[in-house]
């Protein structure tokens, strides 16, 4: 990855050279142009597929940039949107020479509806809303159009504050309702004043959002939004760092994470958590999951929430994030539809608890072994030093000098990292030979091969996976069931994410820039492909043995995102298969057999479908009665799943010698760690059936179960 990046720079800075433009020409009222031209130039060298900048583009962008400034349709007017247009076959001519009028207009226009909606939502909130009608609200803007007049637009914002507002009057409605049940005497507040208290929770909310996020907006924020729409156009795994957003990346890039420990993305006007990091607050919770939607924000200080939906995602960010030590609670909904509040005591996030581990259990009288990788994690500056092969290798070592006699290797949530580490990953588990096929534009094909004779593994593999496991996860995969080394049990199908990307630092583009920081780009320049020949992109990796899971109905892939690049493919390369089990087919069969089966995963796939059909509901009810009737629907319905989290093997897993002679010395409750993991791990139906095939899996030669561990 950082050999490609140094040749790709340098083939922009030569190209750069030649152009007729130079940064010391440009004064600082005109970065946003420069910042343009470097940026589409950029793009057009050095995308793996750069699309034409024309009038389909035009349109395009039109439509995301409009939706992306405006999502929820609650700034402008009709009457905008018909001025705007004007300009809707003309924005690429407007690129091709960093002109910026398009811009200009919308956001000018932008920013005077906003002071316009101050006074609409202060207005609406100053009278009681009526919960007694019946009457709708749509959480799905796709289906409303942009309103007319200023009476359309109040009744827009009312309808919107109302159903806001209406979670609050549930909450503090509970608490009296708590508060009665605990003390006969306690006397209850009435409807009115319920009312009155939620509608000033509602005021006190978005007084906050407007004050202290949208105003603290500058041009540059905005304008980032603009370029980013563009660069996205080109594929989803491209977007523009400006320079605080590139401030937060190499932050994340460091490992000096501090907060709830999860990873959060904007879906429509929703912020929802993709990924709990291992070991971190919220992963130590236990309450706060993936796809959980959150909603809105409490700081332990204060007396209300902030609600964040509809805003953007570093702005809730900043909320939720916070010192350590400090508490703050999260109102989310769960993917079940049930609302829950969670209460997170933030701390410094270790990032070792995101490296490979590994466990020890048995089963049947043979020892296998388990080890998690939540990432191709790289020390860049140091390879040697640290690589997830390298740590992969010394916990298959030590799972060795246990007695090993089957290894699950488990790729779930695992969103990929390193080329590199995953080439060397892959030939731990073989003997030589390729691992996956790289190709840029305009250049031949190459090769990534393992090179080592030596494996550090030769017995039963298995390999775990699911929707979230993407990229390099995927290039393992693919490469271990193309040898037929290991048999991979997950998803339909993974994530889909064949690209490769570059993080470019848009300053170095520039000699003696005088225009201040240009923050970086990140730039699809590869696409990877199976040594069979066909892509990920798109399809994914089809497991050997397709089992439902929790995200088997929810759009979660690459080809749920805008703008994905196509899936194709290339010449196989010259490899040789695995050819020491001789009943591989059939453990497969047997595995599928048991699969179909398995009350448990017929019940999570049930539950699966339920989840999807929640989401698709879209349109809820403003009568409080109503409201609280499907809520409790909602929760009644969510509770014939709980056998799901209820479910126990009869599997003990443990720590190896070797970390439990780390527990001596540990200061950082590693102990604790591993003890809870352990405990999942019981209770995991997917890891019971990996162990059941590494069972079956029969070798054409005895497995060495004994191994030196050389640290």
């Amino acid at each position: 990855m950082k050999r490609n990046y140094k040749v790709l720079l340098l083939v922009f800075m030569l190209a750069f050279a030649s152009c007729s433009f130079t940064a010391k020409t440009f004064s600082d009222p005109d970065k946003d142009k420069l910042l343009m031209q470097v940026i589409t130039f950029v793009l057009q060298q050095g995308h793996f597929d750069p699309i034409e900048i024309n009038d389909d583009f035009s349109a395009d962008f039109f439509e995301d940039y409009i939706g992306i400034t405006d999502p929820a349709k609650r700034y402008f007017y009709q009457s905008d949107i018909e001025e705007f247009e004007k300009f809707k076959l003309d924005i690429d001519d407007q690129v091709k020479v960093a002109d910026i009028s398009f811009f200009n207009l919308v956001n000018s226009r932008l920013l005077q509806r906003i002071e316009e909606v101050k006074k609409i939502y202060k207005e609406v909130l100053s009278k009681p809303f009526d919960y007694s009608i019946d009457e709708t609200f749509d959480t799905n803007y796709e289906n409303s159009d942009f309103v007319k007049n200023k009476k359309e637009m109040k009744e827009r914002w009312r309808k919107q504050l109302k159903f806001s507002t209406l979670s609050y009057y549930d909450d503090i409605y509970n608490q009296e309702t708590r508060a009665k049940e605990k003390d006969a005497s306690h006397v209850m507040k009435t409807e009115i004043e319920i009312e009155k208290e939620a509608r000033e929770a509602t005021l006190k909310s978005i007084d906050i959002y407007f004050n202290d996020n949208i105003d603290d907006l500058q041009r540059e924020d905005w304008f980032a939004v603009y370029v980013n729409t563009i660069v996205e156009e080109f594929d989803p795994h491209t977007y523009y760092l400006a320079p605080r957003g590139k401030e937060d990346f190499d932050q994340r890039m460091s490992g000096k994470l501090e907060g709830i420990g999860a990873r959060l993305q904007k879906r429509m006007d929703y912020i929802k958590v993709v990924e709990l990091i291992s070991g971190g607050p919220a992963w130590r919770g236990k309450e706060l999951e993936v796809e959980d939607v959150i909603l809105k924000v409490k700081q332990e200080d204060e007396e209300f929430p902030v609600n964040i939906v509809g805003m953007r995602i570093n702005d809730a960010i900043k909320y939720i994030k916070g010192p350590k030590g400090t508490k703050v609670t999260l109102t989310v909904k769960k993917v079940d539809g049930t609302i829950k509040d969670i209460t997170i005591t933030r701390d410094v996030v270790e990032i070792m608890e995101t490296y490979a581990k590994s466990s020890v259990v048995k089963k049947d009288e043979k020892t296998f072994g388990v080890i998690n990788l939540p990432a191709f994690y790289v020390d860049f500056q140091d390879y040697k030093k640290l690589n997830a092969a390298k740590d992969v290798k010394a916990e298959i070592e030590r799972l060795k000098a246990e007695g090993m006699e089957g290894l699950v290797l488990d790729l779930r949530n695992n969103g990929g990292g390193s080329l590199p580490a995953v080439v060397d990953m892959a030939g731990l588990f073989i003997k030589e030979g390729p691992v996956v096929q790289v190709r840029s534009t305009g250049r031949a094909k190459e090769v990534l091969k393992d090179r080592d004779k030596s494996i550090a593994w030769d017995g039963p593999l298995v390999i775990l996976v699911n929707e979230i496991s993407a990229s390099a996860s995927e290039i393992m995969a693919a490469a271990m069931q193309d040898y037929k080394r290991a048999i991979v049990i997950g998803s339909k199908q993974t994530y889909g994410k064949g690209t490769v990307q570059n993080v470019i630092n848009l300053n170095n583009m520039l000699q003696n820039n005088t225009s201040g920081d240009l923050g970086a780009l990140a730039l699809t320049t590869q696409k990877y492909y199976r040594i069979s020949g066909g892509s990920v992109q798109l399809e994914g990796v089809k497991s050997d043995v397709k089992v439902p899971g929790r995200f088997s109905f929810i759009e979660v892939g690459e080809k749920d995102k805008d703008n994905p690049l196509p899936w194709d493919e290339i010449d196989a390369a010259d490899f040789v298969p695995w050819e020491n089990y001789f009943d591989y087919e059939n453990t497969i069969s047997k595995s599928k057999d048991r699969m179909g089966h398995n009350e448990q995963l017929r019940l999570i796939e049930e539950n699966a479908k339920w989840v999807k059909n929640k989401i698709d509901e879209t349109v809820f009810s403003l009568n409080y009665k109503k409201y609280k009737a499907d809520m409790e629907l909602s929760e009644e319905e969510a509770k014939r799943f709980d056998a799901i989290s209820d479910y126990k093997t009869n599997l003990t897993f443990d720590s190896t010698t070797y970390e439990k002679s780390l527990f001596e010395q540990d200061t950082t409750d590693l102990k604790e760690k591993r003890e809870r993991w352990h405990e999942s791990l019981s209770r995991d139906v997917y890891i019971e059936e990996a162990l059941n095939v590494l069972t079956d899996l029969k070798m054409s030669y005895a497995v060495k179960k004994v191994a030196t561990i050389k640290e």
